[in-house]
C-alpha cells in the first residue's frame, strides 16, 4: 500500500502590502536653482532693459576711450571722480575730441558737462559741441566732415553744478556702443577746460552667449 503522506493546511491570512520604493526626480526649481533652464540645456530667459536712469560712466570700456588734443596731465579720466579742479583740458589749442565706449548697448538721456574749477576761468569753458554715435576713430582730420547726431550750444549756467543736464534727440541715442564728442569752440580762451561729464541713461537688453550650453 503506497504510504499516506501527511496533509498540509494553509491558513488563509490578511498579508501586509509590500509597496515599491519611491523614487526621487530632482528638480532645479524644487530647490531654487539660480539658472533651472541653463541647467535643462534650454534658452536663457530674455534679458531684460534697464528700467531706471543710471550714470553710464559705470558702464564706460575705458580700455576702448581715448581723447585727442588732451593736456597729459588733466586726461579724460579726470571728468569722472567728481572733482572739478582736476576735470580735463586741451593742449595746443581749444579744440577737443573726446571718445568714450560702452561695455554694452545703452539708451542715452541726457548729458552734462560742469565747468572747470568752478568757474574759476570762465573763458575756458566748451561752448559748441558735436556729438557723434557709434563712430569710431575720428580725428581732426575728418570729424568735421561727419555729420553729428546732434550739436549742442552750452551757457555759463549750462555748466553750473546745479543745472540740469541737456536733453538729447530720443529717436537718435536709443543704441549707443560710444559717443565721440567733439569741442569745437569755447568762450575765449586759448585751451578748453571741463570741470567734469555725467552721462544719464539705461542699458539696453542683449543676450549674453555665455548663457548657452554647448549641445550634442
Amino acid at each position: 500500500a503506497n504510504p499516506t503522506l501527511p496533509e498540509h493546511r494553509t491558513n488563509h491570512q490578511l498579508l501586509p502590502t509590500i509597496r515599491p520604493p519611491r523614487i526621487h526626480y530632482y528638480h532645479p526649481k524644487m530647490f531654487g536653482a539660480a539658472n533651472p533652464t541653463a541647467a535643462a540645456g534650454a534658452e536663457p530667459s530674455p534679458a531684460e532693459d534697464g528700467n531706471q536712469l543710471i550714470n553710464l560712466s559705470t558702464c564706460l570700456d575705458k580700455t576702448a576711450c581715448y581723447a585727442r588734443n588732451e593736456n597729459a596731465g588733466f586726461p579724460w579720466g579726470n571728468l569722472f571722480i567728481g572733482d572739478s579742479r582736476l576735470g580735463m583740458q586741451s593742449d595746443a589749442d581749444e579744440q577737443l575730441i573726446l571718445h568714450l565706449s560702452f561695455q554694452e548697448f545703452v539708451r542715452v538721456k541726457s548729458i552734462k558737462f560742469t565747468e572747470f574749477n568752478n568757474g574759476a576761468d570762465p573763458e575756458l569753458n566748451p561752448v559748441k559741441i558735436h556729438i557723434h554715435i557709434n563712430r569710431n576713430n575720428l580725428g581732426f582730420e575728418d570729424i568735421e566732415d561727419v555729420d553729428p547726431a546732434q550739436v549742442i550750444t552750452l551757457t555759463a549756467a549750462d555748466l553750473k553744478e546745479s543745472s540740469d543736464g541737456i536733453d538729447l534727440y530720443y529717436v537718435k541715442f536709443q543704441r549707443v556702443k560710444s559717443l565721440t564728442f567733439f569741442i569745437e569752440e569755447n568762450a575765449g580762451g586759448d585751451v578748453t577746460a571741463i570741470g567734469g561729464l555725467q552721462i544719464m541713461g539705461k542699458t539696453v537688453a542683449t543676450t549674453n552667449m555665455n548663457d548657452f550650453k554647448k549641445q550634442g
